[in-house]
């Protein structure tokens, strides 16, 4: 149970530093200081991120943890909807349905 935690937040914290690179790239040429404070906290997560599955791959094989970070894929979705007002297609709905379904085929 406590890799799955590990396993969540890694992908969520991966899926929270693009979120606010992304952030960054919108204001890179209006507002320094806002960019520079964007990049920083994404660049958090992303450390957060990177230690968190190396304390994972203390538990389980490289050849499930690094496949598994393809959560980030639905967390990313997700973010993009709620936060950046993106558009959901069946097409990006479906793909990462497949995703988490050859997630859940590899630990089986």
């Amino acid at each position: 149970m406590t890799s799955v935690l590990i396993l969540l937040f890694m992908t969520f914290f991966g899926a929270l530093g693009g979120f606010f690179f992304k952030k960054a790239s919108a204001v890179l040429k209006e507002n320094r200081l806002s960019f520079l404070v964007n990049m920083g906290i994404g660049g958090s997560f992303y450390v957060a991120g990177a230690l968190l599955n190396i304390l994972l791959l203390t538990k389980l094989p490289y050849s499930i943890v690094f496949p598994l970070t393809a959560i980030t894929y639905f967390w990313t979705l997700f973010i993009s909807k709620i936060w950046l007002q993106e558009a959901l297609t069946t097409k990006k709905i479906i793909g990462v349905v497949f995703i988490l379904v050859g997630c859940f085929f590899l630990v089986q």
